[in-house]
């Protein structure tokens, strides 16, 4: 009963936030003069025919796999007790260079989609790894360093993709490096889709969904399973606490960013490798922010984030059909929005309640059976002092001729 109730606690959040985005969302559509109840048709709506509905689910799995990604880099730190606001920046970085990488060599295909990989992983997990040496080393705030390390990372590689790594040709009004060869191309799951009787879809299943299936699950027993779990989680709720049962906390800090960063550098890998093969100016952007978001509605959850990840999906697919609708596709922002901000005031009360849940039965466990009182001490039970639940404070000997005085 009492793990139902802690399920029931954790999901009433993101359940609240929900609705009061849709609420709200509803409220805005019927100012502006469109039906509420005419847009959500819209939304989700997926097709008239097989083909447009299997199209529509493999756009939703294609933006899902990424956003998933990035609330999973998020969530690792955020399980810590670290901001990693960083994550844009850390992916835009690492891909723009596993693209170059990727570009300037040729190997048989798992070693260079291999290659690619890893150097995403390492560029990004560098990167995050900064902002861990900064807080141990000189204090500073992941916040604020990892806010400007975004800048930096975002100019350098505007520089390298206008400079030492453009291989489109001058003139050309989209940038971007040298395309990656064949062999560096990450396989699609549309046989897959076949298998199973869905029409064939106009575009590619991103095979990096099983990748990133994988990543969740180690992610999940790494937290939950493991020693480093432990000590990561351990050192998010009491640093002090930790240190005294023998953890290396300050350690744990750059462990924890360098892990974050690692995964962040996956975050652009299913666009580059299964379907663009080079990185450009029109290379998706934004993801590291809808991260926090997804971290945040998933409570930090691999299975919670992938939810919400599916989710902020959804919202994203349903904006070009609501343009065509002739309703403004700023609904999706809003609704994105308010669930973010909905799911920070949920998440409060469901702490609040949760809290008060565990105090009433801390209290009734505290509290001593009828005939604790027994006849064979003098001394007054618990619970029996003047405050009313506490025994009352004896003062030491040197207190009471002081009072006497």
């Amino acid at each position: 009963m009492n793990r139902l109730r802690r399920v029931g606690l954790a999901l009433l959040g993101p359940a609240m936030a929900i609705v009061v985005a849709l609420i709200v969302t509803a409220i805005v559509i019927a100012l502006i003069g469109k039906d509420p109840i005419a847009a959500l048709r819209v939304m989700t709506d997926l097709g008239d025919t097989p083909s447009q509905q299997t199209q529509s689910i493999v756009v939703i799995l294609n933006r899902a796999v990424p956003l998933f990604l990035a609330g999973l880099a998020v969530a690792v730190a955020f399980r810590m007790g670290l901001f990693n606001i960083g994550v844009e920046g850390q992916y835009r970085l690492a891909t723009i260079l596993a693209a170059a990488v990727g570009a300037a060599v040729t190997l048989p295909a798992p070693l260079h989609v291999l290659l690619i990989v890893v150097v995403a992983m390492v560029v990004a997990a560098v990167w995050a790894g900064i902002v861990g040496v900064l807080k141990v080393t000189r204090g500073v705030s992941e916040v604020i360093s990892s806010i400007m390390l975004n800048f930096v990372a975002l100019g350098i590689a505007s520089f390298l993709l206008t400079g030492p790594l453009r291989g489109s040709a001058e003139g050309q009004s989209i940038v971007t490096t040298k395309t990656i060869p064949e062999s560096g191309w990450f396989p699609g799951l549309n046989g897959v889709l076949t298998g199973l009787g869905l029409a064939e879809p106009r575009s590619e299943l991103y095979g990096f969904l099983l990748v990133a299936i994988v990543i969740g699950v180690a992610v999940a027993v790494l937290l939950r399973r493991t020693r480093f779990g432990f000590d990561l989680r351990a050192t998010g709720l009491s640093p002090s606490a930790a240190r005294a049962s023998g953890v290396d906390a300050r350690g744990m800090v750059i462990k924890t960013m360098l892990l974050s960063g690692g995964i962040a550098g996956l975050i652009g890998m299913p666009e580059l490798l299964g379907d663009v093969h080079e990185f450009g100016t029109e290379f998706t952007a934004g993801l590291g922010f809808l991260g926090i978001a997804v971290a945040l509605l998933g409570r930090n959850s691999p299975l919670g984030i992938a939810v919400a990840a599916l989710l902020f999906a959804f919202l994203d697919r349903a904006a070009l059909p609501l343009q065509f609708a002739d309703i403004p596709s700023s609904v999706v922002t809003i609704i994105q929005g308010t669930i973010v901000l909905a799911v920070v005031i949920a998440n409060e009360i469901a702490r609040r309640l949760a809290l008060r849940s565990a105090e009433r039965a801390g209290s009734s466990a505290a509290a001593p059976p009828p005939d604790s009182g027994g006849s064979g001490g003098g001394g007054s039970p618990p619970g029996d002092g003047p405050d009313g639940g506490r025994r009352a404070y004896t003062p030491v000997p040197g207190e009471q001729q002081g009072a006497q005085a």
